[in-house]
């Protein structure tokens, strides 16, 4: 063969990173090594794998084509190496959670598979949306769990469990005392504290109150459940959560929840995958894991 598995990684931590030094810190090796393994690679097949901006590397069409083959290549490697070895073969994973999935499901999850394969170690990344399927499409991790279907050719969306939304307020709040329905004026006139943009559960709320959406006053985007729950019981305003992140705050009695049904706030959680990523024995586990627990 005329390259090397030592080339192939340099050339997957190049177009994660898009950056020598920052690949280099993550394989352990020089600056220089990093940069003369890659310019070996190339000049042996004489082409090239990034369009060089400056000191800046940016991957190109030839290094996007190629990325997911070497990265399943070398995933496959990896798991030979654990079998000649004879070592348990289900092994590491780097997962990436939305909030609501990586704060209030994925740790039973994490435990439950550590206890299955106890010398493996799981790196869970919470975030929102976008930015999961942002990672699992530069392979920068193994396999994403959202909240909400996100469209892209690349990747494959495995329907996990059903979730829905619910609308709250403080138990001072106007809406938590009427004994009225809840009207379209209502929620109109109410000051709104919403999750940000590109994330699953605002995704679900838009697409639940499209038609009065321009209209909303929504007063604040945070980033947090925790942080909107907090201002919700400070009275700033209203908002609408998973019912998983609400459980403990509607039996206290800190929050209320608000009656509108005929606003459809249901959506599904997905298992996302990019398409051409090796199924190593450890991402199989934590599907199969998943689907073990869908209540």
């Amino acid at each position: 063969m005329k390259y090397s598995l030592k080339q192939l990684q340099v050339f997957l931590a190049v177009s994660h990173h898009q950056n020598v030094s920052r690949a280099a810190a993550e394989l352990a090796m020089s600056q220089s090594a990093v940069s003369g393994a890659l310019k070996d690679l190339e000049t042996q097949f004489d082409i090239q794998l990034f369009d060089r901006v400056g000191k800046r590397l940016q991957i190109n069409e030839l290094g996007l084509r190629l990325r997911p083959k070497v990265d399943a290549f070398l995933a496959q490697a990896e798991d030979l190496e654990r079998e000649l070895a004879q070592q348990q073969v289900v092994g590491d994973l780097k997962i990436g959670a939305t909030l609501t999935i990586g704060n209030y499901l994925c740790v039973s999850l994490v435990t439950e598979y550590m206890a299955r394969a106890p010398s493996s170690r799981v790196q869970l990344e919470v975030a929102n949306t976008q930015k999961i399927a942002q990672e699992i499409l530069n392979f920068e991790i193994d396999l994403g769990m959202i909240e909400g279907e996100y469209q892209h050719s690349e990747l494959e969306m495995l329907p996990w469990r059903d979730d829905e939304l619910v609308c709250f307020c403080s138990p001072d709040h106007p809406l938590a005392n009427t004994d009225q329905p809840i009207t379209k004026a209502d929620l109109k006139a109410a000051k709104w504290i919403l999750r940000e943009t590109g994330s699953g559960t605002r995704q679900t709320f838009d697409r639940a109150v499209r038609e009065l959406l321009p209209q909303l006053d929504i007063r604040l985007q945070l980033q947090h459940t925790e942080a909107i729950k907090r201002a919700v019981e400070a009275g700033l305003g209203i908002s609408c959560l998973s019912k998983i992140t609400l459980k403990e705050a509607f039996a206290r009695g800190s929050l209320v929840p608000l009656d509108i049904p005929w606003l459809d706030l249901r959506r599904h959680f997905y298992l996302v995958i990019h398409k051409h990523k090796y199924r190593s024995a450890g991402i199989q586990e934590w599907l199969a894991l998943c689907m073990q627990r869908l209540g």
